[in-house]
């Protein structure tokens, strides 16, 4: 790898840039979450379209991180990374001055676009320019900056939402995109992977596959299931994901080998990551709009009341970490999504019209000491079940599949929704909502029996020959 000499002045300015550009790519993922009922209000839309407003973003993001990182490599790290937060920044100046729902979905779609760019960069840039002796140290405190985006997205949202106005929680993107363009210019180090190719044809069948599927289970919300777009969404969908495996075992350097997931790590921890983020996001798109549309909460009132949920990771992660190290990361994730999905069982539970928010308090609690749990240790576990070399690319599909599952969750939950409840009255969001959050429950439930298969305890891999023409393809 190619790359300027590293200095601890040039370490710290890249912990600090790429921390924060981690946080606006991720808490782009959850803000617009308490402004959807603020945004219903002002542009109009119908349920799906609200769904699109948040899956556009994590849909792009999701299919094209693994794209961003092979771009990264290929044509230069920092400049790609300064290309995806242009992109993100302008998009987010775009998205706050749409006129219509149409143009704000759009708009989001390219926001992702730009941060599925500049996300996965973010750790490459900084690996490059810290020592490996405080390399470990570094990704914690990255980590720890986009755990605290995910508790604040709602939070950040909801406030700008009542106090200023939706369009907020866009402006707020565009002086910090601004203001760090400049300064990674002049303070990152570039690098390059040599020899490094870009899979094009397992990028437009990943992207296309996805993008079917999704489509097909938001349009199932309005058109119903047997109409033929969905049917040709599901069926098309399905169809390109079968043959972006089939180019995963066969091509010679694909975006995603598929031999990874012959290994019971990968494939567990991955496979889990999905489901969890496909429960937690979808419950969450419900809940925020329940907590103000049913309970009549401000969106800043609704954030607050979420932060048990969301904000528990900050406190409790520490004594994750540590507890993996001692007993080994399956156990600790195991548990942790076990007791998402009692929070969210127990949020189903006492869910009613007039419910008080101390009737939601053990869920919120549960589900968010279980988000926590699982959060530190699954990074860890990614990187131990491949060789070293492979780990830039399995930190990309990891997070690919989260987000994929947080896409999912809101598509197939709003379905769910709308099929047993709506937005007529607190009586029907309340009947919609209650079996969503059930089946969100069920899916984390199935999560940590997936996370079974990860093995309990692993030792390092040792530098394991890997194939000349995939290592060329691998993100650093």
């Amino acid at each position: 790898m190619k790359q300027q000499p590293s200095s601890r002045g040039g370490a710290v300015w890249a912990l600090v840039l790429t921390s924060i550009a981690g946080f606006m790519a991720a808490l782009d993922n959850l803000v617009v979450t308490t402004a959807l009922p603020s945004i219903r209000e002002s542009l109009g839309g119908e349920l799906g379209e609200l769904e699109w407003t948040v899956n556009a973003y994590t849909l792009t993001f999701a299919v094209l991180l693994m794209t961003g990182a092979a771009l990264g490599d290929r044509f230069g790290r920092r400049r790609l990374f300064l290309a995806g937060l242009a992109v993100f920044t302008a998009a987010s100046a775009a998205a706050a001055l749409s006129p219509g729902i149409g143009e704000l979905i759009a708009f989001r779609a390219v926001q992702g676009a730009g941060a599925a760019v500049m996300m996965p960069l973010t750790l490459t840039l900084l690996s490059a320019a810290v020592p490996a002796a405080r390399r470990g140290a570094a990704l914690g405190m990255f980590s720890a900056v986009t755990g605290l985006a995910v508790a604040c997205g709602p939070l950040v949202g909801g406030s700008l939402t009542e106090h200023l106005s939706w369009q907020w929680i866009f402006w707020v993107n565009v002086p910090i995109g601004l203001i760090l363009l400049p300064l990674a210019r002049l303070r990152l180090a570039e690098s390059y992977a040599p020899n490094a190719r870009l899979d094009i044809p397992g990028t437009v069948l990943i992207s296309a596959g996805l993008f079917g599927i999704v489509y097909a289970l938001v349009s199932a919300t309005g058109d119903g299931w047997t109409s033929p777009g969905v049917l040709t969404g599901l069926i098309v969908g399905t169809a390109l994901l079968a043959a972006f495996i089939r180019h995963g075992f066969r091509a010679a350097a694909p975006v995603l080998p598929m031999r990874l997931f012959r290994d019971r790590g990968f494939f567990g921890i991955n496979i889990a990551s999905l489901l969890m983020y496909l429960g937690m996001f979808g419950s969450i798109f419900l809940l925020s709009q329940f907590l103000q549309s049913v309970l009549g909460y401000s969106p800043t009132e609704a954030g607050l009341r979420m932060l048990p949920w969301t904000g528990m990771p900050m406190l409790v992660a520490p004594v994750a970490g540590h507890l993996s190290d001692r007993f080994g990361g399956r156990p600790v994730v195991v548990t942790g999504l076990a007791l998402q999905a009692v929070g969210l069982g127990l949020f189903a539970a006492v869910l009613e019209p007039d419910v008080g928010y101390g009737a939601q308090l053990p869920g919120l609690i549960i589900g968010g000491i279980g988000m926590a749990l699982y959060f530190a240790p699954a990074a860890s576990l990614v990187m131990s079940s491949v060789r070293p070399g492979e780990q830039g690319i399995a930190s990309g599909a990891n997070n690919a599949m989260r987000e994929v599952g947080g896409a999912l969750g809101v598509a197939v939950l709003a379905s769910v929704f709308s099929a047993r409840g709506g937005y007529g009255s607190a009586r029907s969001f309340t009947d919609g909502t209650v079996p969503a959050l059930w089946i969100g429950a069920g899916v984390v439930g199935l999560a940590a029996l997936v996370a079974l298969l990860v093995p309990s305890r692993r030792t390092a891999r040792g530098p394991a020959p890997e194939p000349a023409q995939e290592r060329a393809s691998l993100a650093a």
